[in-house]
This record gives structure tokens, sequence and C-alpha cells, in this order.
């Protein structure tokens, strides 16, 4: 769904008067790529959409249409919903609705947000209501230390005969069984508090996602801070894994640790009583350092991080805990990968992912997510988007790329090379898309795993998807033997099977929620 850059740069032109052969001067160009510019037939971004819209005085935003698309995808998603299916509303309706009524537009996604997180927290509750087997025990201990007790005030307002030994006896019961009764209470609060701390995930993820995108994911005063972390570390002697431990220890009082026996079953973690900051034994140099790095940026980044969360598009407690700590791994980013260095370095590796992290001494993962943020607006690498899955298919991780429409929650489609790099753990995928709308994109997918710390160990893979516009696709490696004009070789697919309008998918899982005539899992009449 590729904005008409292109169509919008020639009206807000025209409208001001200024011919092409002016506008081209002004920007450093020719007339002539101009008019490819504005005919759709040439890609613009980076410092040339910059100066264009710096000539024009409008928003790169607004020139690109970034945000409208991200409300039709939105419209799109809350038309598809059974509530609304119906009414046969779709993608035509949607872009016809943020064009002529974008007020009314977002009060339908705001709408729609508010009534998914309802219908989420209802059904988690319904489900514990009716399935959960910790849940029907929690009850019935309720109900025993209620008959309990209840049997004991009974024996003592109906027995009149009884001694001071016995009667000391049954109120000692009583008290035994409210003490019981009262944890078993807070027990079973708290699976429903659980329940609904799980129903709100959705909604904090899609916050966390309008604070990203509202920034283009790029935070200048975080870059700053990373630049100024490094700088400290420097001060100490080389950017090494040594020296920031040095820099933990005589600085902030932290002890970093390496262990074959660690507190608990995860890779690594922080006891904030014996100030000591572990990892065990197979965790590679890139984690440690990465983490080392990241527990800098919350000890030094305090202010930065107050002015970064300080955002109305954050509306909650938990929405704001989980953006802290997405610019905390911003920071640590930063740092570790420069801006400047790191994007000259990618762009003469052409965006080599591997190569980069040979360079930088860093994991694949890391790598592509510092690849997400390069988007400086007189600096800006080539957009992509990024995906994390687990093995079962659930997206654990997403940052949007404006254009492409992304899974929130769940599973995206069966299709993309996601889920077939699990298939071939440890190689790189590549994969050229066609989605119904026509836009095309290119997927760069692997499936990598940490190291096993023995055979009782269950290590589960992860796979990491890259996607950038095929338009942007040259400028990468992974261009490299395609022929990106031809579209013969395009896998088509969609976000999910929900909202896929393919109904001849022969991969689809679930049917689309667009009522249709016809039934895409019906067998034909015999």
């Amino acid at each position: 769904m590729r904005a008409p850059i292109g169509l919008r740069i020639s009206t807000r032109r025209k409208t001001l008067r200024i011919s092409q052969a002016a506008l081209a001067r002004s920007v450093e160009i020719s007339p002539s790529y101009l008019n490819l510019i504005e005919s759709n037939k040439r890609q613009v971004g980076g410092a040339l959409l910059q100066r264009i819209a710096t000539e024009l005085d409008i928003g790169i935003d607004e020139l690109t249409g970034q945000t409208e698309h991200r409300l039709i995808h939105e419209l799109v998603e809350a038309f598809a919903d059974p509530v609304l299916a119906e009414r046969r509303l779709g993608l035509d309706q949607a872009r016809a609705l943020v064009a002529t009524q974008p007020q009314i537009a977002n009060l339908i996604a705001t709408l729609y947000r508010a009534y998914t997180a309802t219908a989420v927290s209802a059904d988690a509750y319904a489900n514990r209501l009716q399935a959960d087997p910790l849940l029907s025990q929690l009850l019935h201990q309720v109900l025993s230390a209620l008959t309990a007790v209840r049997s004991s005030a009974e024996i003592l307002e109906e027995v009149d005969d009884l001694n001071a030994d016995e009667r000391r006896r049954f109120v000692t019961s009583i008290a035994r069984e409210t003490k019981g009764l009262t944890a078993v209470t807070r027990n079973l609060i708290g699976q429903f508090d659980h329940a609904s701390t799980a129903s709100r995930s959705a909604s904090i993820r899609r916050e966390l996602d309008d604070m990203i995108f509202a920034a283009r994911n790029y935070f200048p005063e975080l870059e700053a801070r990373g630049d100024d972390i490094r700088s400290e570390v420097r001060a100490e002697g080389n950017f090494t894994e040594q020296t920031i431990m040095r820099v933990l220890d005589t600085r902030h009082g932290i002890t970093v640790e390496r262990t074959a026996a660690p507190p608990s079953g995860r890779p690594f973690g922080y006891d904030s009583d014996k100030r000591v900051l572990w990892f065990r034994n197979t965790i590679p140099q890139s984690t440690r350092q990465f983490q080392m790095v990241r527990t800098l940026a919350e000890l030094t980044s305090a202010d930065e991080m107050a002015e970064a969360l300080n955002s109305p598009l954050l509306t909650s407690t938990a929405a704001r805990a989980q953006a802290s700590r997405y610019l905390t791994s911003y920071i640590a980013g930063a740092t570790l990968f420069p801006y400047q260095p790191f994007l000259t370095d990618a762009r003469a590796l052409r965006y080599d992912v591997e190569a980069l992290s040979e360079r930088y001494n860093a994991s694949f993962e890391q790598i592509a997510h510092r690849l997400v943020t390069l988007r400086r607006p007189d600096a800006e690498g080539i957009p992509f988007g990024f995906l994390r899955s687990d093995p079962a298919g659930r997206l654990t991780k997403h940052f949007p790329l404006p254009g492409l429409l992304l899974p929130h929650t769940g599973h995206a489609c069966p299709l993309w090379a996601i889920y077939s790099a699990f298939r071939t753990s440890g190689q790189l995928v590549r994969q050229l898309v066609r989605f119904s709308d026509g836009s095309r994109f290119l997927f760069i997918a692997k499936a990598i795993s940490r190291r096993s710390s023995g055979f009782a160990d269950q290590v589960l893979p992860h796979s990491i998807l890259l996607v950038t516009d095929v338009h942007h696709a040259a400028g990468t490696v992974y261009a490299e033997g395609l022929d990106l004009t031809a579209q013969t070789a395009d896998v088509p697919v969609g976000p999910t099977c929900r909202l896929c309008t393919r109904t001849d998918c022969p991969s689809r899982e679930e049917p689309p929620f667009t009522p249709d005539e016809t039934d895409p899992f019906a067998r034909p009449a015999l």
C-alpha cells in the first residue's frame, strides 16, 4: 500500500505555483528526474525528500502519507471484524473515509481499539471461568474453607456443653481456616489481575507502536546519549567488554560475573541486593556487551528517558514501562553502533546483516534492530520493518514499516519467509512477495538459536525478518541475482489469513473476516 509521494509533490508544487524547473533547481536535481518522481516512476527518500519537503513547506509525514496509511490499515482491520464484516466495507472505503473525513476515521480507529481491548478482556475472564484448572482448584479451596469455618461456627453456637479446651480448639480451627482462606482469595484475585494484564497487552503494544511511528523510530536525544556513553567508556580505555565492566564496577559498584550455575533458569540477570550482573557461560560476547551497555543506559539516562517517555501516546503505566525497556535498548544500540559510522558501513556493505555482524562483533538481531532505526532526516538509511517469531509462529516483537500492514499480535501469513526460515535454521532466506493491493516487498529472514548449556537445556530458536519495499531492494546485497522488475517469481501473500482477500490461496488456514458468498473451505458437491 505504497504512498503516491510523487502525486503529493506535484499537487503541492502546483498549489504553491512553483514550476517543475524551479523546484528541480532548488533541490539540485534535473527537471527530467523530478518529472519521473512526480510520475511515481522513481522512489524518493532521505536527504532529497527532506529538501523537497522544505522547499514545499510541508512535513515529511504529510508528504509521504505515512500517517494516513497507518490509519487506513487500522480501518481495514476494523472493517474485517465479524461485527462489521456484513457491511462489506474494505480497502476502498477505508481510503475514501481517510481522504474525506479523517477525524471520523480516527474516531472509528480509536473506538475499535477500545472495543478489541474490552473484547479480549472479556474473553480472558470467560476462559478463566470455564477452562482454567487452577481457577477451579482455587474456587474448590475457597468453598472447602468456608464449609469448615461454617461447621466450626455452628458447633460453637449450637453446642452448649463444650468445655474451654474444646472451644479453644474450634476457635483455633476457624482462625487457621480464615488465614488460609485469605491467602487463597488473594491468589484468586491475582489470577484475575493476571488475566486483565494479559488482555491489556495488545493495546499496550499498539501504544508503543504509535510512539515509535510518531518518532519514525528515530530519537535524536537518545542517539546523543548513546554517543555520550560511548565517550565515557572510551575515557577509561578502548571500547571493549573489559572497559565496560570496569566502568560499571568503579562508577556504579556493579560487578559482572559469568557462571555455570546461575541463580535462575534465565540466560542472564541482575541481582539488585548483591549488585551483580550475571551471565551464563554460554552467553556470547555480543549479548553480554549489549546488556552491560543497556545497564549503563538505565543508570545514567534518567533525564533523556523521562523526556522520551513524556508522550501523550503512552496512556498507562504498563505502556510506559514497556516503552522504557525499548528505549534503553535503543540507547544501547546507539552506543554500540554509532549512527554515522554504522550508516557508512551499512551502505558500503549494501546492508549485508551478516557482514555487519562480523564487523561489529554483534548478533544478527542486534544489527537488524539498528538498521530499523536509521531514520535521521538528513542521513537516512534504507527503511526496514522488523518482525520476530517463536517456533509456534507467534509474533513476539515487531517494528512497523510505513506502507506494510504488519500484524500486531498472533500469527502472520504462513507463506512469509519468517516461517520458512525455521526449516533451514542458521541460513538466510530471501523472498520477493506481492500483496493483493499490488505492493511488493523484499523479505530477509533467518532462524537463530542460542548455545545450549546442557542436555536438559531446551533451546528454542526464533526467526528474525527484515522487510523493505522492492523500490529500495536494489540498494541491498540481497537483490543480487533477482529481477526486481519481473513479478513472475513473486510469492502472493497477505498480512494474515483473516485479513487476506486471496480466497483461492491453497495455504489459507482460516477463512477471511469479510463475508463471501462462497466458503473457501467448502468441498465441491459430489
